[in-house]
């Protein structure tokens, strides 16, 4: 049995698996029991992702990220879904080991790709284990908007098809709000951009959420640009390997005298309330956020994960690492907390 007998850092929390699904021959849910004492810390918003200590022989431990699946409006317990990938060591280890009563060390919710209106028209694009943050999503807005929603959920076969049965049952429990659009590779080949843009011109207007692998996101994204879907109203999810150790804790900040006396100022905006900080030019604004004791979101510190995703309202920055932001993203002023580091002398930045 796997337990856990201390956290390794103070962000993280210690979950008991209280249920293993399987929900296809390569794919399982994982459903977590939350201490009392850490409900507030795991209440998320549809789409989020929660990050997973996966003991190592090699290096002790790796980092993995995996989308919340579960709902928090028709869920009781947080549910992430982890399909094997081909020389993946952390899907592949959770599949083979994990079982009910299992512990595991998580991080808090993360991220950004979820609806700022649950009422929105939605269009859900999916590929693969990408339907994981969708269904969330998905969930989420029958039961709480008054929207319609168009699924597209691309697979190689039938039953490559995760959550097949919720999907239909969800499609004939709403027929007027909800439309789903199975693609699968095995009879319609690989989903070209013409063929896409087909398929989603009746839906220019909706919002747009994606999540799948890089080809599909490409696609889709082409897709969605040639019908002149306005960038603002795309989204999409994107997962990268964690090198580092998003668990441990960062140590204090040591700056000099002459770093602080040529620090920049800047006005952060963090859940609805204004906090103005000195921010040296060596430190990423993670970094001074932390040492200030705010509840920053941030996972992997690496730029891989989007969790800090914030926009710069007034200022210049620069980041060493950005790739996984668009350059239409960054063109709107969206900056990663871990990877900005100041240009200009005041900023105002807004999470």
């Amino acid at each position: 049995m796997t337990t856990v007998e201390v956290p390794h850092g103070s962000r993280s929390v210690v979950l008991r698996v209280a249920q293993v699904i399987a929900e296809t021959t390569d794919a399982s849910s994982l459903v977590f029991e939350v201490p009392e004492q850490a409900r507030e810390k795991f209440n998320y918003q549809p789409g989020q992702f929660l990050t997973l200590r996966i003991p190592s022989d090699r290096t002790g431990s790796v980092a993995r990220c995996y989308s919340l699946a579960s709902s928090p409006f028709t869920d009781d317990l947080p549910k992430v879904t982890v399909k094997r990938t081909k020389d993946g060591y952390g899907s592949n280890w959770l599949c083979d080991n994990i079982k009910p009563g299992d512990e595991l060390e998580v991080l808090p919710p993360s991220g950004v790709f979820t609806p700022k209106d649950l009422d929105d028209e939605l269009l859900l694009c999916a590929g693969g284990s990408g339907i994981t943050p969708v269904m969330s999503i998905l969930k989420s807005a029958l039961d709480r908007g008054t929207g319609r929603i168009v699924l597209f959920y691309a697979n190689r076969d039938p039953e490559s098809v995760i959550f097949a049965t919720e999907l239909r049952e969800l499609a004939e429990k709403n027929p007027q709000r909800l439309v789903v659009l199975h693609w699968l590779e095995t009879v319609q080949g690989l989903p070209t951009v013409a063929a896409l843009a087909e398929l989603f011109r009746p839906y220019t207007s909706y919002a747009a959420f994606m999540c799948g692998p890089k080809p599909f996101m490409d696609g889709v994204h082409d897709a969605l640009g040639q019908l002149g879907v306005p960038r603002n109203r795309t989204h999409a999810e994107i997962f990268n390997s964690l090198a580092g150790d998003p668990f441990a804790d960062s140590a204090p900040l040591e700056i000099s005298a002459e770093e602080a006396a040529d620090a920049a100022t800047v006005e952060v905006e963090l859940d609805g309330e204004v906090h103005n900080l000195s921010w040296p030019r060596k430190q990423t604004l993670v970094d001074i956020m932390l040492d200030k004791g705010l509840d920053v979101p941030y996972s992997c510190q690496e730029g891989e994960c989007g969790s800090c995703a914030c926009t710069v309202l007034e200022g210049k920055v620069e980041m060493e690492n950005a790739e996984i932001l668009d350059p239409e993203d960054i063109e709107a002023g969206y900056i990663l907390g871990c990877q900005a580091r100041p240009v200009t002398d005041r900023l105002r930045i807004q999470f």
